[in-house]
């Protein structure tokens, strides 16, 4: 390793278990030397993330609501007082009612819709703006998306216009973050076999059509992601921000299956 992220110290937000993209990226930058802070929401993920965390030399959990303010000053506070400041957050939080990503998009609830823009989309807002704070002298901030924010996917629903809406929030505050030096960029993997990607309907299905079609005839894994992270967080990422990098093999750019999938 090539110590790409020595002397950096960062969040990382989301890590459900050992196949998270978010540990991916986890155990990506720790093994380039970052020093890494978990949230986790609820004692059931503290006792998931806790060994996970001890795994690259942490142990520094903290308990955090993205949809609660206190909490939510709570986990900026913490970090202030162990570190003072951070150079990088990571961001790997969504939610759905799983109930409402089947059937017809149209039928989607009032409610629903409020709770999955919140969670999976103002979220990222809430904490960019609190992570900016920690970062005087410049920083990386990073989300994760899905191909299903741009292109009709079966079974995603309102999920895709929540991460449409994550998508146009990354540029917006790449754009307001720039002159203090901060980076924002999100990573969009292809479908990967995760405790959040499971929920979604048809996602075997999915992960054979788009392993048999990507034009590198392969699905995302957590080590691409995560080096895929370790190269916008570094500084080798210093001219990046604003983008929405896809690591899927490529399937994004095709139009139709491969000839002999038709």
């Amino acid at each position: 390793m090539a110590d790409l992220m020595k002397g950096k110290r960062g969040l990382v937000m989301g890590v459900a278990n050992e196949r998270s993209i978010a540990w991916g990226i986890a155990s990506a930058m720790a093994a380039e030397g970052a020093d890494l802070a978990f949230s986790y929401q609820g004692e059931a993920f503290g006792k998931r993330v806790e060994p996970l965390a001890a795994s690259v030399g942490s142990d520094f959990l903290v308990d955090v609501d993205v949809m609660n303010e206190a909490s939510m000053d709570a986990c900026f506070a913490t970090l202030r007082d162990r570190w003072g400041t951070i150079d990088f957050l990571v961001h790997a939080i969504a939610f759905s009612d799983k109930t409402e990503l089947t059937g017809r998009f149209i039928n989607t609830s009032l409610a629903n819709f409020s709770n999955s823009l919140a969670i999976s989309c103002y979220s990222f807002i809430d904490v960019s703006r609190r992570a900016a704070e920690l970062m005087p002298t410049g920083g990386t901030l990073l989300t994760l998306t899905f191909q299903g924010s741009n292109r009709v996917t079966p079974n995603y629903n309102v999920m895709g216009v929540a991460k449409a809406a994550l998508e146009s929030a990354t540029r917006y505050l790449a754009n307001d973050l720039g002159p203090q030096g901060i980076r924002v960029n999100a990573i969009s993997p292809g479908p990967m076999k995760t405790l959040a990607g499971a929920a979604i309907g048809g996602a075997r299905a999915t992960f054979r059509h788009t392993e048999a079609n990507a034009p590198l005839r392969c699905n995302a894994t957590l080590e691409a992601v995560g080096g895929t992270a370790v190269w916008l967080a570094s500084d080798y990422g210093a001219m990046t921000t604003g983008e929405v990098v896809r690591v899927d093999g490529g399937y994004h750019v095709l139009g139709m299956p491969q000839a002999e999938n038709l």
